[in-house]
């Protein structure tokens, strides 16, 4: 499965069913696991595959590969959930708009506000628009790239592997 124009063969396979082989996709379902968020959003880039550097290269996707995805979707969610702007960059200073919102809604975000927490290797890809995530599902197989967003010591584990690469 490459990246590009979504384009899927359903394949007859014993007894009868059906398999969906992804010849190329662009977009999946990746899930942010610490917000319990998924969002439909473009992939952009193959950028690790632990199996074989081939595979990046030639840009397939397959279960276990590391993906760059937009991530703009899940920027705005959060933004608007917790009422907070975040990927700024240094100098950048964050518009105040608690004024257009009901004193219910107020109250609201301030709650989530108290138990929010947002790792700075996190923040960092948020402030670039791309995330690095992993894909989860067989693409090949199933005609779909869904996934989960990195982070945490999964996250902090890629890096190092791509950056030694």
């Amino acid at each position: 499965t490459k990246i590009g124009e979504k384009r899927v063969h359903p394949v007859r396979c014993r007894g009868g069913n059906m398999k969906f082989r992804a010849l190329r996709l662009d977009t999946g379902n990746f899930s942010w696991g610490t917000e319990v968020c998924t969002r439909k959003v473009r992939v952009l880039d193959v950028t690790y595959n632990a199996s074989n550097n081939e595979l990046v290269r030639t840009k397939t996707l397959v279960k276990g590969a590391i993906v760059l995805i937009d991530a703009h979707p899940f920027k705005e969610w959060y933004e608007s959930h917790y009422g907070l702007k975040i990927g700024l960059k240094k100098g950048q200073a964050a518009t105040d708009d608690s004024d257009k919102k009901s004193e219910r809604v107020q109250r609201k975000i301030a709650a989530r506000q108290k138990h929010r927490t947002l790792e700075g290797s996190l923040d960092h890809q948020f402030a670039s628009g791309r995330l690095l995530a992993k894909v989860t599902s067989r693409p090949g197989q199933c005609g779909r790239c869904d996934g989960v967003v990195l982070e945490g010591p999964e996250l902090a584990f890629y890096q190092k592997m791509m950056a030694r690469k």
